[in-house]
């Protein structure tokens, strides 16, 4: 999994709320359980003008020229923001593999559906928690600046305004130091492979039945 330390991104407005995870990525696109690939069908239902099956070449599709994200403003944004209660539905782990994929590092909301917020951190995404007031100036500079950046200092747990206003946020003491190092759970087994090596090695001769 991807590190995430500090990121100085563009920032991308998508000014809806509930939005759930077949919004995200639309069930059709499920199959594969690979966590790359998903990023062109991200938000596929609002981003194209057609239906969207596996396999269609998007590069030929018409675009939505309404929906924000087509704007070429949010082109290459790192940080999404968000309404309340982003990634509420089913707890497919898609929904982050295909943000990530789109090129997202950090949320930016009021709240987040609870399994989707734990696949985020479990997938490399940093979801960040922030009053409504804070977002509601956040989505209102987004908006009337082009090329609005925000920094993201995870070891300070701060998020950096363009006009140098400061605000904290809260992480769990375990995910931020998962993030910081880049540990999934994978590689935070990995972590203590030789201690499970000497595990395995002491039950072969406590338990020799088992390997007979």
């Amino acid at each position: 999994m991807q590190k995430f330390v500090q990121l100085d991104g563009l920032v991308a407005p998508l000014d809806r709320a509930n939005v759930d995870t077949d919004a995200i990525i639309p069930k059709q696109f499920l199959k594969s359980i690979k966590r790359s690939g998903f990023g062109p069908n991200a938000f596929d239902e609002w981003r194209y003008l057609d239906h969207g099956e596996p396999g269609m070449d998007n590069s030929k599709r018409a675009k939505n020229p309404d929906f924000v994200l087509n704007q070429p403003r949010y082109v290459g944004a790192s940080i999404l923001l968000v309404r309340e209660n982003f990634g509420c539905g089913s707890s497919r782990e898609h929904a982050p593999w295909a943000l990530e994929d789109m090129g997202f590092r950090v949320l930016l909301g009021p709240s987040f559906a609870d399994i989707f917020f734990t696949n985020c951190f479990k997938n490399g995404l940093l979801p960040i928690c922030l009053p409504v007031a804070e977002i509601d100036a956040l989505f209102a500079q987004a908006l009337a600046i082009p090329g609005y950046k925000l920094r993201i200092d995870l070891e300070a747990q701060t998020v950096t305004r363009a006009d140098g206003k400061v605000i904290h946020f809260d992480v769990d003491t375990f995910r931020k130091y998962c993030l910081l190092n880049g540990f999934d759970d994978i590689g935070l087994t990995l972590c203590r492979s030789e201690k499970i090596k000497e595990f395995e090695a002491r039950r072969r001769i406590d338990q020799p039945w088992l390997f007979s």
